[in-house]
């Protein structure tokens, strides 16, 4: 204490718990701190007189800072536990994403081989199935000039057909989404080649107003019809075949005809080694 000059006192402080040295703080009364975080606390003040005489024992004030409620262990430890379980559900996000993307990737590569091989089936081995049974027809009758050149020439037409298949399926990968195909009268081609060299009479009708299709769709139809058309030749026996094509909301394709029909253990699993029923359903499927 000064009495006779107390403007002339100086002052020394220190916090305990924040500061490393001695704030000089002159004939200032006051010392401001605005970035203390919770802890303990020992404010120490030290002065002289006006002689300039310390007093190194000084007095000293004890105080705690609370934390506030986001500063808390418990609010911190619940924190950290909650940003570990939002990186675990990102990450079991985005490997369900990865995941899922192979799964379309494969699903659609198995998509495309079961359409080749399908394709495969309706043309390759449906040609080389008539083939033979042409030439065996041939080789029954070799004796016969006139029988022999009518199965050459139609074992020609079968396989410049089949050569024409293949390239249809070929351009079909590379075929713009966009393209109009006129189906009915793809249709009736199909069922006419089919019917060519057979007694079936086969009659292609078509209700509502034709629209353009996309060429996958329209050829997953044009194969179906002449999966149906050759299997009423050849299985079903039959005489009459009503083709129909109805346009609306959506593409309606309805084959009748006047066969033996099939067994319905036959329908449901088809013959065995046998896929034209198994391909015509998952080409509709699709």
């Amino acid at each position: 204490m000064s009495l006779v000059a107390p403007q002339k006192v100086r002052f020394r402080y220190r916090l305990e718990g924040h500061d490393t040295e001695w704030q000089d703080a002159a004939t200032r009364r006051q010392a401001f701190y605005n970035d203390l975080p919770p802890g303990d606390y020992r404010f120490r003040v030290i002065a002289c007189n006006n002689d300039g005489l310390w007093n190194d024992a000084g007095d000293s004030l004890s105080f705690t800072i609370a934390p506030s409620w986001y500063q808390a262990r418990l609010f911190q430890a619940a924190c950290l536990i909650f940003g570990i379980l939002a990186l675990w559900a990102v990450y079991r996000l985005r490997v369900r994403q990865i995941k899922a993307a192979a799964a379309t990737r494969f699903n659609e590569r198995l998509a495309e081989r079961t359409r080749v091989a399908r394709d495969i089936h309706d043309t390759l081995l449906q040609t080389i199935q008539g083939s033979k049974m042409v030439t065996e027809d041939a080789l029954e009758h070799a004796a016969e000039p006139g029988r022999l050149r009518t199965a050459i020439e139609q074992l020609d037409n079968w396989l410049a057909r089949a050569t024409r298949e293949g390239r249809a399926a070929l351009n079909s990968l590379r075929a713009a989404s966009t393209e109009g195909h006129d189906l009915i009268e793809a249709l009736k081609r199909a069922a006419e080649d089919e019917t060519a060299a057979s007694s079936l009479s086969v009659t292609c009708t078509s209700a509502g107003e034709a629209k353009d299709i996309y060429p996958i769709v329209a050829d997953e139809a044009y194969r179906i019809a002449h999966e149906a058309v050759r299997n009423a030749r050849i299985h079903a026996r039959a005489s009459k075949l009503l083709l129909e094509l109805e346009y609306g909301e959506r593409l309606i394709l309805r084959i009748t005809d006047d066969g033996m029909g099939m067994d319905s253990a036959l329908l449901e699993q088809g013959r065995p080694g046998h896929f034209g029923l198994q391909g015509m359903r998952e080409r509709a499927a699709t």
